[in-house]
């Protein structure tokens, strides 16, 4: 998908100005409460009109004031998920669902009942009255309806913020496989950097009514680890666990990490700081920390009064961080080697 927007609005004191060109099916727009996300959200689907602007997705005008073109909400194909469900209290889960579809023209209807459902894993719900279900179950419902309105992108306004962190990622989950399954691009907003490294490829970051940069959500993450209070998040995926010494083993490149079995045992999906991991020039004789791994530093690059250090660890990668002594002491630079020692505690389980 490409989308291209060249707009201005004025909303009482609050200006809004874009303009951007941005491709891909996985698109996210990261800022701060009030910047400007969800009115950006709003513009694109119709529900605010610009005061002067254009536009275009994959060379389809929405908008465009200089021809006083402006597409209906209705007929612009772009279905909304928001933070909080608004199902219809009155209808069972499966006439929710099926009113999204409805809706829909027969010429755009190539997603049926039976095919979302096998995806959201919906099917022992259908009968079920919107009061008798759990949160993220009215979530899933909610990207349900959504979705067989069969639209051609999907604006995903802060979905998550309402969720606690196990639901957080389960419905990550099914808002990916969804959007794949179906081939149906979409644009993440959010102000987590987590949910947006986890869900979008690139992000234009919004600031002060305006986009202010647009880049891998990689570089995003990056570029904001100094500011962050726990540094740059490593999002590692882990299967396979053998139990040993109340520890669980995952292979991990051509070795393994130990995680604690509270942490780890069922797990899937793990967080690591960059702060929680130590870097030694040779190999300790002793150490508590039960994971010692052989890294090659791969890059490193400034970050705030710290060091950001890139590395190699058997063919997977890990992001670590050192105080500028530190890394002077340490002698890093791009090809050295180094130990990596990591707590088997210091692992979060995120699904």
């Amino acid at each position: 998908m490409e989308l291209r927007v060249d707009l201005k609005k004025e909303l009482g004191i609050f200006s809004f100005a874009a303009n951007f060109t941005i491709q891909g099916d996985a698109l996210g727009i990261f800022g701060p409460s009030g910047s400007g996300k969800s009115t950006l959200v709003k513009l694109i689907s119709g529900l605010h009109q610009p005061d002067s602007g254009v536009i275009i997705i994959d060379g389809e005008t929405l908008f465009d004031s200089s021809k006083r073109l402006s597409v209906p909400v209705e007929e612009r194909r772009i279905g909304m998920v928001f933070q909080h469900p608004h199902l219809f209290p009155h209808l069972s889960v499966k006439r929710n669902l099926l009113y999204g579809y409805r809706r829909c023209p027969s010429k755009h209807r190539k997603i049926e009942l039976a095919d979302l459902i096998d995806v959201l894993e919906i099917g022992h719900l259908l009968d079920r009255g919107v009061y008798n279900l759990s949160g993220g179950e009215k979530q899933r419902v909610s990207i349900g309806r959504t979705v067989l309105s069969n639209p051609r992108l999907l604006l995903m306004d802060e979905p998550l913020s309402a969720l606690d962190d196990s639901l957080k990622f389960q419905i990550i989950s099914y808002l990916k496989s969804v959007s794949k399954r179906f081939k149906i691009p979409y644009l993440f907003i959010s102000h987590s950097l987590v949910e947006m490294r986890l869900m979008s490829d690139q992000v234009l970051v919004v600031e002060n009514g305006g986009i202010s940069d647009q880049m891998s959500t990689e570089q995003l993450a990056l570029s904001r680890m100094g500011q962050s209070l726990t540094g740059y998040i490593n999002i590692l995926e882990l299967k396979d666990p053998q139990l040993r010494d109340e520890l669980c083993a995952y292979p991990w490149g051509d070795g393994e990490l130990l995680i604690s079995a509270g942490n780890g045992q069922a797990g899937s999906l793990f967080e690591l700081s960059s702060r929680d991991i130590i870097l030694l020039r040779g190999f300790p004789h002793a150490i508590s920390a039960r994971n010692l791994l052989k890294c090659t530093v791969a890059d490193t690059f400034p970050s705030g009064r710290r060091l950001g250090v890139k590395l190699d660890c058997g063919g997977e990668h890990l992001v670590a961080e050192v105080t500028l002594p530190a890394a002077r002491e340490l002698m890093i630079e791009k090809g050295s080697e180094l130990y990596a020692a990591v707590k088997a505690s210091s692992f979060r389980r995120m699904v």
